[in-house]
């Protein structure tokens, strides 16, 4: 028995083939584009990522033909939030309005008049990033496409509806939607009739364990896959990636570096702290959840300075930093490209440079987006403690974490030792075969979803500690003095 995992990711489609031990047998990453027309906009053509599912299955069947050939179940993950609305004919009406889009901010604050406990119902205050508040800016500013809605979804669950013809999502990812319950775990009917929806509007649920459908004849002959085969329920990257490193009990967590950056850590109750900007979200493992800080910039703003300083090579610029790197940067970079959540939940948030003058190295610059990265990240474990959720160890996974150099900056900087793990890089896709195989076997959670085997530990360097603290200080007060320029 082999099983697929497939991630719906904001850059790329991921499909990884395990078999029973969860040994790597083949993996395969399509990338498709996001389109941003104006300032704040972030889309995606869900179509777009049926075929780079296709595409990425066609590599993993090239590279392991026999292991494909026995495929037993399939599991999905995908970015959260993102809202995807489809006709009466379950074709979309528009491209998906991605989490990373800045639209909805006034009307969350609408959302938050018609229903004041929001926050204590979904877990986390009203933001944009947030499908409900995508939704009710549809209904504003499209109110005819809005009305011809049959059923809003999120990104995997698109893939789902194309291998199952099954409407359903699972509970992580139905959390990040502000439409759930999270303390029962179902659809909240307060906060669906305040966007302007219904209850049979929204996909059923399952608990990512749970088999949501079976592979539809059609698309199992297309994809060379037998008809039939269970796909599980699944989860949001967020729950998908905590499975896939073995973050299912309480206590334990781990911070990723991937577009966007999350920290995480999983809990068997639900215990909202929205003062905190934590987010507190369903697990897609039965009976936990999860409190997590949500960062919109994570390692995408060190590839957009790639971009601007015309340098394919990051592992040479980062070689070039780790060479003379034994103080922090002078240079202060603000990492908010595209806004950000933890701890600020602000949409219009900017990045900027501080500190430059005539002798500035573009290594300097470079540093300096490393460590400003990492401050968020910082304000972000500030925020999870304040609201009880304390790792001590917290992992280290995601695109991100590949950089030794980054790791050792964000240790110290959070002044906690990251660990490493062996694959951890399978991240979601390996958190979603995991609940596929759950789906399949009925195995236990805790005996699949393990932790990989520990590559390293980076520690915090003691010496740095001291010049880190007062370099967070001044970060905070930027972004104070940048939010000030726009309220003027």
């Amino acid at each position: 028995m082999t099983i697929i995992g497939i991630d719906v990711g904001t850059t790329a489609v991921k499909a990884i083939l395990v078999d029973e031990a969860q040994t790597l047998l083949a993996s395969a990453s399509v990338p498709h584009p996001t389109l941003s027309p104006v300032h704040g906009v972030r889309e995606q053509e869900p179509d777009g990522w049926i075929r780079a599912v296709e595409a990425a299955l066609a590599e993993v069947r090239q590279a392991a033909p026999e292991a494909y050939g026995r495929v037993a179940a399939i599991g999905l993950s995908g970015q959260m939030h993102s809202l995807v609305t489809l006709d009466k004919d379950h074709r979309p009406l528009r491209n998906a309005i991605l989490w990373n889009d800045g639209r909805g901010a006034e009307e969350c604050a609408e959302l938050t008049a018609a229903v004041p406990d929001i926050a204590e119902i979904t877990g986390v205050i009203a933001m944009p990033g947030l499908s409900a508040g995508k939704a009710a800016w549809l209904r504003k500013h499209e109110p005819e496409l809005f009305g011809r809605i049959a059923v809003v979804m999120l990104a995997k669950d698109y893939v789902r509806l194309w291998l199952t013809g099954e409407v359903v999502t699972d509970m992580s990812d139905a959390a990040g939607t502000q439409m759930f319950d999270e303390r029962a775990r179902t659809w909240s009917e307060r906060v669906v009739a305040a966007v302007g929806l219904r209850p049979d509007q929204l996909p059923r649920l399952v608990e990512g364990t749970d088999v949501s459908g079976e592979l539809l004849p059609s698309v199992a002959a297309k994809l060379g896959l037998s008809a039939g085969i269970p796909v599980a329920g699944g989860g949001g990257d967020g729950g998908t990636g905590a499975a896939g490193i073995g973050c299912v009990e309480t206590g334990q967590g781990f911070l990723s570096l991937g577009t966007a950056g999350v920290y995480v850590v999983a809990q068997d109750r639900y215990a909202p702290k929205p003062e905190t900007l934590v987010h507190n979200f369903a697990h897609c493992v039965p009976g936990r959840w999860f409190q997590m800080g949500a960062l919109l910039n994570g390692a995408s703003p060190l590839a957009w300075l790639m971009k601007v300083l015309g340098e394919s090579d990051t592992d040479a610029e980062l070689a070039a930093v780790g060479k003379d790197y034994g103080a922090p940067s002078p240079v202060i970079f603000l990492p908010y490209l595209t806004g950000e959540r933890t701890p600020h939940d602000d949409p219009d948030a900017r990045g900027a440079f501080f500190g430059l003058d005539q002798a500035t190295t573009r290594t300097e610059m470079v540093q300096a987006v490393l460590e400003g990265v990492a401050y968020s990240l910082r304000d972000a474990q500030d925020c999870l403690d304040a609201a009880g959720a304390i790792v001590e160890r917290p992992g280290f996974l995601g695109g991100g974490s590949k950089s030794r150099l980054w790791a050792r900056i964000i240790a110290t900087v959070l002044e906690r030792p990251l660990v490493r793990y062996r694959g951890a890089d399978l991240g979601p896709a390996l958190g979603a075969a995991r609940m596929a195989i759950i789906a399949k076997t009925g195995a236990s959670v805790v005996d699949v979803c393990t932790a990989p085997e520990e590559e390293e530990t980076i520690m915090p360097d003691p010496d740095l500690v001291p010049a880190y603290r007062e370099k967070q200080a001044i970060f905070r007060k930027l972004y104070r003095a940048e939010r000030a320029t726009r309220r003027d």
